[in-house]
C-alpha cells in the first residue's frame, strides 16, 4: 500500500512545486528501506496488539487445560502446572502482523500472493486444530491424515501453479541442491513437484513439532526468516544474482519485505513468549509459519537450503519419526516397545536428562545461528 500510495503522490507531484518536498518518497522504491519499515511495523504491531489479544483469548477461555501427550511423566508435572490454563492460539497475533504489515509495505506480485494464501489456509487449519483441542480438553484434536491431506493440497496447488506459468516453470522443472551452482536436473517435473510438496508440508510440520519450550519455535523460526530475507534479496537482485551464480527469480525482492515482516512479528511474539510465557502460538502459528519458510524456500528456488537453514526444526521432527519407528519395529520383533531417546521431540530428550527448560531454548538457538551460517555459506562454497 505504502508502495503505491507513495508512487501515486510522487506522479501527481511533477512538474508541481511539492516536487522537491515530496522527493523523499522515492525512498519506497528501495527494497531494502520497506523491508525495515515492514520489520519494525510488525514489532511494534505485536508489541501494542498482544496484551490485548492475551485478554481476549483468556476472555475466551482458549488455554491449554489438557495435559499435552507429548508431555507426561512425572519429570515434567510440576512444569505442566505452571503453564496450565495459558491462553493458546497466539499464533493470531503472529499472523496478523505478518499479514497486514506484509500488504502495507510489499509490492504485490503473484509470489506475494502465493505466500500470503499459504499462511492463511495453515493458519485456518491450525486455529481449527487448536479450537478442537480446546473443545475436547485432549491433546487429539484434528486427525493427522486430516492436516496431511491439507496441507499436501495446499503444496500440490503451488507447485501445479508454478510449473504452468511459463515465467516460474523452472523453480519446478530444475533441482537444485545446495553447494553446486548448477542444476543436478533438467526437465524433471514430476520430482520438482514432489520436492515442493515435501518441503512445504515438511516444513509445516517440522515448526510445529519443535513447538514445545517456550520461545523455542518462535526464536528458531526467526532465525531461520532471517536467512531468508537475505536469499530472497539476493535472488530478486540481477547483478548480485549473477555474481553469486545463484537462481534469480523476477519479483523475489519482494519475498525480503514478507521475510522482515515475519522478523520482525517474531520477535513481537517472542516478547510474550520467553519464559515463563503468557501465550502460547499453538498449531495456529506453528503450522503457518513452517509452510510460510516452506513456500518462500520453493519461490526462490533453493528448498534444500531450508534443511540446512532449518537443522533444529529437521533434528526435532526427524527425532520424532525415529522413536516412533524404532517403537513401532521393537514390539513388532520383541513385543515390547523400546525407545531411543527419553522423550521426543528431542528437547523433551533434554529436559529429562536434568537440563532447565531456558537451558535447553538457549542451546538450541546456539545451533540454530550455527545452522544459518552454514546455509548463507552455501552462496559463496560451491
Amino acid at each position: 500500500m505504502f508502495y503505491y500510495l507513495s508512487q501515486q503522490l510522487l506522479e501527481w507531484s511533477r512538474g508541481t512545486r511539492w516536487e522537491d518536498r515530496l522527493s523523499g518518497l522515492r525512498l519506497f522504491n528501495y527494497i531494502t528501506v520497506r523491508s525495515a519499515g515492514a520489520a519494525v511495523t510488525a514489532l511494534v504491531l505485536s508489541w501494542w496488539l498482544g496484551p490485548k489479544v492475551i485478554a481476549w483469548l483468556k476472555e475466551l477461555k482458549f488455554g491449554q487445560e489438557y495435559a499435552d501427550k507429548a508431555e507426561t511423566g512425572a519429570g515434567m508435572a510440576a512444569r505442566l502446572l505452571s503453564k496450565k490454563g495459558t491462553p493458546t492460539m497466539g499464533g493470531i497475533l503472529i499472523v496478523l502482523a505478518l499479514n497486514f504489515t506484509t500488504l502495507l509495505w510489499a509490492q504485490w506480485n503473484t509470489l506475494i500472493q502465493l505466500a500470503l494464501l499459504s499462511v492463511v489456509v495453515l493458519t485456518g487449519l491450525g486455529f481449527y486444530d487448536d479450537y478442537a483441542k480446546i473443545i475436547q480438553q485432549s491433546g487429539g484434536g484434528t486427525g493427522s491424515r486430516v492436516k496431511l491431506w491439507v496441507q499436501a493440497a495446499l503444496a500440490l496447488f503451488i507447485g501445479l501453479y508454478l510449473w504452468r506459468v511459463p515465467s516460474t516453470s523452472k523453480l519446478i522443472t530444475e533441482i537444485m541442491v545446495p553447494f553446486y551452482k548448477y542444476p543436478i536436473a533438467t526437465g524433471a517435473g514430476f520430482v520438482g513437484l514432489v520436492v515442493t510438496v515435501l518441503t512445504i508440508v515438511g516444513s509445516s510440520n517440522a515448526v510445529n513439532l519443535t513447538d514445545g519450550l517456550d520461545g523455542l519455535a518462535i526464536g528458531c523460526t526467526l532465525i531461520v526468516a532471517f536467512v531468508f530475507a537475505v536469499l530472497t534479496y539476493l535472488a530478486g537482485h540481477k547483478t548480485a544474482s549473477e555474481y553469486l551464480q545463484i537462481y534469480h527469480v523476477v519479483g523475489a525482492g519482494e519475498l525480503t519485505v514478507f521475510c522482515a515482516a515475519m522478523v520482525g512479528a517474531c520477535l513481537g511474539f517472542l516478547w510474550f513468549n520467553c519464559h515463563p510465557a503468557q501465550m502460547f502460538m499453538g498449531d495456529t502459528g506453528s503450522l503457518a509459519l513452517g509452510g510460510a519458510l516452506g513456500i518462500i524456500a520453493v519461490l526462490i528456488h533453493q528448498p534444500l537450503v531450508l534443511v540446512i537453514a532449518g537443522g533444529v526444526f529437521v533434528i526435532a521432527a526427524a527425532s520424532v519419526i525415529l522413536q516412533t519407528g524404532w517403537y513401532r519395529y521393537t514390539k513388532r520383533r520383541y513385543g515390547t516397545g523400546r525407545r531411543i531417546f527419553l522423550m521426543a521431540p528431542i528437547h523433551h530428550h533434554f529436559e529429562k536428562k536434568g537440563w532447565y527448560e531456558s537451558q535447553v531454548v538457549m542451546r538450541f538457538y546456539i545451533l540454530g545461528v550455527l545452522c544459518a551460517v552454514v546455509a548463507l555459506s552455501t552462496l559463496k562454497l560451491r
